[in-house]
């Protein structure tokens, strides 16, 4: 993302404002593509954040609950390990939120790299 972005944001406010008041066609459909995408790719971040909340909440509450009532079985979980789990969880989430938007960007800025502005 941090070479992709700047890139994709570079060459679309270039095109902006070479296009000025009255953008043709062809700078129509590609401002109209970039709101689209955007909501495409929050839509699909959203869902995907989603289902791995719930299969993250799942495991950490499988991990609590088999520490709370079965404290002496091998499978019972230190404090520092349901933190890292937490962690672990969290950032998998995240992951999972930014995948479409990076495919995006980077699938931007392969197809802008060889679009003339004008």
């Amino acid at each position: 993302l941090a070479l992709a972005v700047p890139q994709v944001v570079a060459h679309r406010m270039a095109r902006m404002a070479l296009a000025g008041h009255r953008p043709s066609a062809r700078d129509q459909r590609e401002f109209q593509m970039m709101s689209d995408e955007k909501t495409a790719a929050f839509n699909e971040s959203w869902s995907a954040m989603a289902a791995a909340s719930m299969r993250a909440n799942q495991q950490l509450a499988t991990s609590v609950m088999t520490t709370v009532l079965f404290p002496w079985s091998k499978y019972s979980a230190t404090p520092d390990v349901l933190a890292s789990q937490y962690h672990q969880a969290a950032m998998g989430v995240l992951d999972k939120g930014m995948a479409p938007v990076h495919r995006r960007a980077v699938a931007n800025a392969k197809r802008l790299k060889n679009t003339r502005l004008k």
